[in-house]
């Protein structure tokens, strides 16, 4: 199955494509770009790879940081608040928390982001915390 990918670089270049070989521990994964052939992407080189619903998004929208009381995800999850040298800022939901791998995922806390979910890289987290649930 293929899955919808945006890879955010580390130096601000964005690919968008589609990706059959997302995997936490592998050290790269490879993107096809509209048109395009497929391109390695090595994921050390990306601060986070977003698997989306549509790769256009609406960049207009505020994602909700707050987590929905009842949320079935929540169960055997940790809340986390993560931030990357550019300034972004996300909360999200692990299953293991501290990470223990280089590349990790984390899952919106918005239930109708476009994002399903992310593979971010731990070299380019400046700050990662559990959130306490209000």
């Amino acid at each position: 199955m293929s899955n919808k990918v945006v890879a955010h670089y580390r130096d601000g270049r964005i690919l968008k494509g589609l990706s059959v070989d997302v995997d936490s521990s592998k050290a790269s994964c490879h993107v096809r770009a509209s048109g395009g052939p497929a391109v390695e992407v090595k994921l050390a080189d990306l601060k986070a790879l977003y698997l989306v619903r549509d790769l256009e998004g609406d960049p207009g929208r505020h994602e909700s940081i707050q987590v929905t009381q009842g949320d079935s995800r929540l169960h055997g999850s940790t809340l986390v608040t993560l931030k990357f040298p550019d300034g972004e800022k996300l909360v999200g939901l692990m299953n293991r928390y501290p990470p223990n791998r280089p590349y990790f995922f984390l899952i919106p806390v918005d239930p109708s982001s476009n994002n399903i979910r992310i593979l971010v890289n731990a070299a380019a987290v400046t700050s990662l915390e559990a959130t306490a649930q209000s």
